[in-house]
């Protein structure tokens, strides 16, 4: 999960550079949707990459219209998935 900061609460340069020169998106990073905030504060987007260094050439390509903090996340499917073997265990158990 990316959450992007607009300068200034202005989301028009940074829309303006995406109808103009598209996302600047890698090969191999993966655009998955996006949230923006009503105020146009923040918007959080979903990506998918196997290698970080990706979104830090992303990052790169957008420098000065945003801040950017990257947010690791896993799937509540691969969580339930990862918590299944515990879920019957005694609190002492889990240790």
């Amino acid at each position: 999960m990316i959450i992007e900061r607009f300068k200034n609460q202005d989301a028009i340069p940074v829309y303006r550079r995406v109808r103009d020169s598209g996302r600047g998106i890698p090969d191999g990073l993966k655009y998955i949707d996006s949230w923006v905030e009503p105020n146009f504060d923040r918007c959080f987007q979903l990506m998918e990459c196997d290698d970080l260094r990706l979104l830090q050439e992303w990052i790169l390509n957008a420098e000065g219209l945003m801040s950017f903090e990257i947010v690791p996340v896993v799937t509540s499917k691969e969580t339930r998935e990862v918590v299944a073997p515990f879920l019957d265990k005694p609190p002492a158990a889990r240790r």
